[in-house]
């Protein structure tokens, strides 16, 4: 656990009391966590699962696999979207 002294501007410490009044915490260090916990993704993003890089991994030898180090030209990218 990380002990941490922090100065919170006006707006800042309403939005903790209305955290910690919404979910019954007894303090605002559970406020703010709960609030990171909530909107922290946003920022710092989920860790992929070990399953899921797996997976990629195994994608990614399939594609070399069947194509190689092959570029798509132009043409065949057009085509591929749509466009003419």
């Amino acid at each position: 656990m990380v002990y941490a002294r922090v100065f919170l501007n006006e707006y800042a410490n309403r939005v903790l009391n209305v955290i910690k009044a919404q979910f019954g915490f007894n303090d605002k260090s559970k406020a703010l966590n709960k609030f990171i916990e909530l909107h922290g993704e946003e920022v710092l993003g989920r860790e992929a699962k070990e399953e899921y890089v797996k997976k990629i991994i195994g994608l990614e030898k399939e594609h070399f696999k069947r194509y190689g180090r092959r570029k798509m030209g132009l043409q065949e990218l057009n085509a591929l979207c749509g466009v003419k």
